[in-house]
């Protein structure tokens, strides 16, 4: 996918259309749309909501969203919102990574719900699930009523067709799809992995950069959305909603990706996590690690976020007489990790590309023993270069309760608290 197939920024009010003259000049709802097309608004937020923070999208589409069969119950064992099934645990928790199937499974099929809290009916919380798929979606496509779906590829690409463009993501791209868009997911690597944190509360945004200044962290300009693709097409197709928790199936007559011309602020886009600029202390100490964060969910409490998702990646450590890696800690906010590619500077083995970890609130983590004995002997009068990594975390105000199926999978380290259990006493109260 080419550059010039996207349009830039963040939250900007974009205008795209596929066949010239299909937006209305001057009316969003003209009595006799171009082209024979039916005017339809999506909303992504409260009519009254603030302008600065009001989402919304009018469509130029060849039939109405309402055009198709009655839904009905689906079955879903994997992919679904329960998160009260067993009791939360205060135990550190890591996943090895999700094997690929050898079944076919496409992107849906291949959902797995590992951890959440909130829930949709509430407009609040997060629910976490990683997937593996080996095939495209065929013949279906899906949306989310919950949430916004923040979509994060480990191995393998994804083309994501969405009614208002294509958009391609690769491991190390995140991908965002709004409430209520209906897309298809293709591989056009085969086999692929990722996560995926979908949103129930307020809209993902940029967070406010304050003493960092106009510049820094995820630059709004680096975010694309895509520019109006349709198609025109008819056959016997199935439309997946999930809706309150719960997947639901509809039999539809023709790609509901038929939008010839659109214009608004509520649209998927994509951004390149390698663009992200990264700040850190050139003095001593280092600062909290929300000085990482890409995006932000806003809460009901102000400087207390429903989700910050936080990167990772490349960068100089030189900080004098410091601590580099991670410091030892315990949060109020839970924190879910994933590794996208390379090494965590802070694990020396048993976190791998694909795999997950679980750290909940007040629960002590931080560098395993390996990683601390290496640390406090650096020398510090030379900068560290970090290359070659990303890794993310999807930090939450509430406590992450994992599922039944996550605590009894085969990807569960049930040693992963070993790793810290081999830190040494260095404690001597004759030697400063």
């Amino acid at each position: 996918m080419n550059c010039d197939a996207y349009q830039t920024g963040f939250g900007n009010e974009f205008a795209t259309e596929a066949l010239p003259g299909a937006l209305p000049q001057g009316r969003n709802s003209p009595q006799r749309a171009a082209y024979g097309l039916y005017a339809e608004q999506l909303s992504g937020t409260a009519f009254t909501a603030p302008r600065s923070h009001n989402r919304r999208s009018w469509l130029y589409r060849i039939r109405p969203a309402s055009m198709h069969k009655p839904f009905v119950a689906m079955e879903s064992a994997g992919f679904h919102n329960r998160f009260d099934d067993v009791e939360a645990t205060p135990n550190q928790l890591r996943w090895d990574p999700l094997p690929i199937p050898s079944a076919p499974t496409d992107f849906i099929d291949g959902l797995q719900t590992m951890a959440g809290n909130g829930s949709a009916a509430a407009q609040s919380g997060i629910g976490i699930h990683v997937y593996a798929a080996n095939r495209s979606m065929q013949g279906r496509y899906f949306y989310n009523a919950d949430g916004e779906l923040l979509i994060v590829p480990q191995q393998g690409r994804l083309v994501l067709a969405t009614e208002l463009g294509v958009i391609e993501i690769e491991p190390q791209q995140i991908a965002v799809i709004p409430r209520g868009i209906r897309f298809r997911v293709d591989l056009p690597d085969g086999p692929s992995r990722g996560y995926v944190a979908e949103n129930f509360g307020s809209a993902l945004r940029l967070p406010d950069l304050g003493p960092i200044g106009s510049n820094g962290l995820a630059n709004p300009r680096d975010f694309e959305t895509p520019v109006a693709r349709y198609e025109d097409v008819e056959g016997d197709y199935e439309l997946i909603a999930k809706f309150q928790g719960a997947l639901w199936r509809a039999s539809i007559a023709h790609s509901p990706l038929d939008v010839v011309a659109w214009h608004g602020s509520h649209v998927p886009y994509r951004y390149d996590l390698r663009r992200f600029n990264t700040i850190g202390s050139i003095s001593h100490d280092h600062p909290d690690p929300s000085i990482f964060t890409v995006l932000t969910s806003a809460s009901d409490t102000p400087g207390t976020a429903n989700i910050d998702f936080a990167i990772f990646p490349p960068r100089w450590l030189c900080a004098v007489d410091t601590f580099r890696p991670p410091w030892f800690h315990r949060n109020i906010a839970s924190e879910y990790m994933g590794l996208i590619h390379g090494v965590y500077d802070a694990k020396a083995g048993g976190f791998v590309p694909g795999g997950s970890s679980l750290h909940n609130c007040m629960s002590g983590h931080g560098p395993d023993a390996a990683s601390f004995e290496k640390a406090i002997r650096s020398d510090t009068s030379q900068a560290d270069h970090i290359v070659d990594t990303m890794a993310f975390m999807f930090e939450t105000r509430a406590v992450i309760r994992p599922t039944r199926s996550a605590l009894e999978s085969e990807q569960l380290q049930h040693n992963y608290f070993e790793c810290w259990q081999g830190l040494k006493k260095h404690f001597d109260p004759q030697q400063r």
